[in-house]
């Protein structure tokens, strides 16, 4: 912040708090003199404050958009006689207005979002969208657009749209990662619909924490912990995020976008005092890139079970987690992590608990190279590891999907949860291989008997571990390929030999 703003904050501080004084005894107040709050200097300084805010929002507001969502379904509604003020009003189906353009349309969902590419790309939150549904996005300059589905990612949190326009505005970013508490944060988006012609509403607030968790539905249909942020990753802002502002900006006095808000009021029946935004940082970032272009996003997976250390543990390491299991075929195992290690650094980074842990891997691409500090046996020593993938819950859209090879679709061995843990309690599987996901019908794959659910350890001689280990064994292979094939389905625990034809 510059030495002008700073001032300027100063003098305002000193023009809200003007009432009140403190005498030079401890804890005694007395009452300011009585023009203290007419100081033209304060005045000019309360001025100059706001003329910063409006100059920010009229910078962000453009790359600000309302987005309505209409479900293919009638959904459930109270009768008109009940709005009416009958009680006994009973529950219906009702069709929504589906015109975007009429002033009655009701959308089964709203929301907000943020231009991040001229040439028509929105993000948002994943949490407010539906594959099946009509998405709908106006613009700042209350132009229409039915928007697709690029990309969308259940465990970030995270989607894109697409819309037919050439010529918005990008929004800048900030650095959401570098926020600190009593930072001065304003929030743009769509509470209650209020924004659906396209105009941005505004809140005031400050940055009240950062790297908070929030905990995760709790009902039975819930997944669970399925996003990073249940785990403590969120900035919190004091600043008001009704229900509808779920995918818009929290921006800096700069009007640059520091986080994407996400709603969390209307919870249980009444309203929450905070609000949550995903920080825009390097994670933030990777995942909006793959999003951008329809890919599929990935997280790192390390392969161990971690519990929190107990006092005797923190006689050994003052923070870190405890390694309680290593799961075979994992980067743990390979790389030679071991139950009863105490980890307390992941790249260099402090692990304080187990939530940290689980969210500092996932915060890895996959395939990186991460130093792990541990404490064994009372020493201190360091290895380095290759992340694998996490398997994220959720249905993930992906619109440009790697390309198959000869009808083959493989992925990580960890993205097959159920027949990963069946194959990695077999010996022949401690070193891991790839899955096959899928198999296209009447294509050399098909026809070598490949099959959803089967292991790949071997291309010719050649041991594999990881998709790009993979790739890289069949580069120059134009004739038929051998492969070892594992089956962990009980049927059998051999290695099978399977050869893909080349095809046309």
């Amino acid at each position: 912040m510059c030495k002008q703003l700073r001032t300027t904050l100063a003098l305002v501080a000193l023009t809200i708090f003007a009432p009140i004084t403190l005498q030079a005894q401890p804890g005694a107040l007395q009452p300011a003199p009585a023009n203290a709050a007419k100081d033209p200097s304060a005045l000019a300084a309360a001025l100059a404050l706001e003329a910063t805010v409006v100059e920010a929002i009229a910078k962000a507001e453009p790359s600000v958009v309302a987005i309505a969502r209409v479900d293919p379904d009638p959904r459930p509604a109270i009768a008109p006689n009940a709005l009416n003020g009958n009680r006994e009003g009973s529950l219906q189906l009702l069709r929504p207005n589906e015109d975007p353009d009429s002033p009655d349309f009701r959308p089964d969902q709203f929301a907000t979002g943020i231009v991040i590419d001229r040439r028509g790309l929105i993000l948002t939150n994943y949490h407010v969208l539906k594959p099946a549904s009509e998405h709908w996005v106006t613009t700042a300059d209350r132009k229409r657009y039915r928007a697709r589905i690029k990309g969308a990612d259940p465990r970030s949190d995270l989607a894109v749209l697409e819309i037919d326009a050439r010529d918005l505005k990008p929004l800048a970013w900030g650095n959401g990662a570098a926020v600190k508490k009593g930072q001065f944060a304003l929030a743009l988006g769509n509470p209650y619909a209020i924004a659906r012609d396209g105009s941005a509403s505004a809140a005031w607030g400050m940055i009240a924490n950062v790297g908070r968790k929030i905990p995760p539905d709790l009902s039975p249909e819930s997944p669970g912990r399925d996003k990073l942020y249940h785990y403590g990753l969120l900035i919190q802002t004091d600043a008001k995020l009704n229900l509808g502002t779920s995918g818009g900006a929290l921006i800096n006095l700069r009007g640059e976008l520091i986080g994407l808000t996400t709603s969390l009021a209307a919870m249980s029946g009444y309203e929450q005092a905070a609000g949550y935004a995903l920080p825009v940082d390097e994670t933030f970032r990777r995942v909006v890139a793959a999003l951008s272009e329809g890919r599929e996003v990935e997280y790192g997976f390390l392969g161990v079970k971690p519990e929190n250390l107990t006092a005797a543990d923190r006689e050994l390491a003052p923070h870190g987690i405890r390694i309680s299991d290593v799961v075979a075929g994992t980067p743990a195992a390979r790389f030679g992590l071991q139950p009863g290690d105490i980890l307390t650094h992941l790249g260099g980074d402090e692990i304080r608990d187990t939530d940290d842990l689980v969210l500092r891997v996932g915060q890895y691409p996959v395939e990186s190279e991460v130093p792990v500090r541990l404490v064994r046996n009372r020493r201190t020593q360091e290895v380095r590891v290759e992340l694998t993938k996490f398997p994220v819950r959720g249905e993930k859209i992906v619109t440009a999907p790697a390309e198959s090879w000869r009808g083959l679709h493989i992925d990580y061995a960890t993205t097959r949860p159920d027949d990963f843990e069946r194959a990695s309690g077999l010996p022949l599987f401690r070193e891991g291989g790839v899955a096959v996901t899928a198999v296209e019908p009447n294509t050399p794959a098909a026809v070598a008997g490949l099959e959803a659910g089967m292991f790949l350890t071997a291309v010719g001689e050649k041991r594999i571990r990881s998709p790009k280990e993979f790739r890289a064994a069949l580069v120059g292979q134009t004739n038929a390929v051998k492969f070892s094939v594992l089956r962990p389905n009980g049927a059998s625990s051999a290695i099978e030999s399977r050869e893909v034809e080349a095809g046309n």
